[in-house]
């Protein structure tokens, strides 16, 4: 089993990868959260997860460890398999999935295009107590805090700015307010985008 690859990047796309190491190009299936660090890199580090078949052997790349994890948690529950998991980990980031399951928001996890609301339903019983314990990148929201994240996203998303940068601008404010209203966190984050 093959830990980490580091090399220089000789394609990217926003599904996969061509990592060149040592005179071999490496084809590694990619999130789109991974994308989105490594584009405009020219070297990179990727965490990696194989998974030999019988017609292939098939390479998974992720920024960071954390996200890997996630990985291998989603692939385990019956009826994951890795495409699902890397277009889950694409849809939503490490800490809104884990934040979903943790608080059985079966709604989120459907919002995935591939998954029902028994996929859903199965990943959270199958997940709810692995992920609780799991170190994240950042903390679980309570709900409160999730309503007030989600309201000021689509405010942010409304007006013009990328889903993704204001993500990680609000759950930075949510973090260092916890107390914050809706409002408080629009004007702030308006100003840091």
């Amino acid at each position: 089993m093959y830990e980490y690859i580091r090399g220089s990047i000789a394609d990217i796309s926003p599904a996969n990868i061509i990592v060149e190491s040592a005179g071999i190009g490496y084809f590694i299936t990619i999130s789109l959260t991974t994308y989105s660090q490594l584009s405009g890199r020219k070297d990179c580090k990727l965490y990696l997860h194989q998974i030999v078949r019988e017609d292939a052997h098939l390479l998974y790349g992720f920024a960071d460890a954390t996200e890997r994890e996630l990985f291998r948690n989603l692939i385990s529950v019956n009826g994951v398999g890795a495409s699902t998991a890397i277009m889950m980990l694409s849809s939503l980031s490490a800490d809104e999935l884990r934040n979903a399951v943790t608080t059985e928001n079966v709604a989120v996890l459907k919002a995935v295009k591939g998954i029902g609301a028994k996929t859903a339903q199965r990943i959270i019983i199958d997940l709810k107590d692995k992920l609780g314990k799991m170190p994240g990148t950042g903390h679980i929201l309570p709900t409160a805090d999730n309503t007030i994240q989600i309201e000021a996203l689509s405010a942010l998303v409304m007006l013009g700015f990328a889903k993704k940068d204001a993500e990680k601008v609000v759950s930075k404010i949510l973090q260092e307010q916890s107390d914050a209203t809706v409002e408080s966190v629009i004007k702030q984050a308006l100003k840091r985008l």
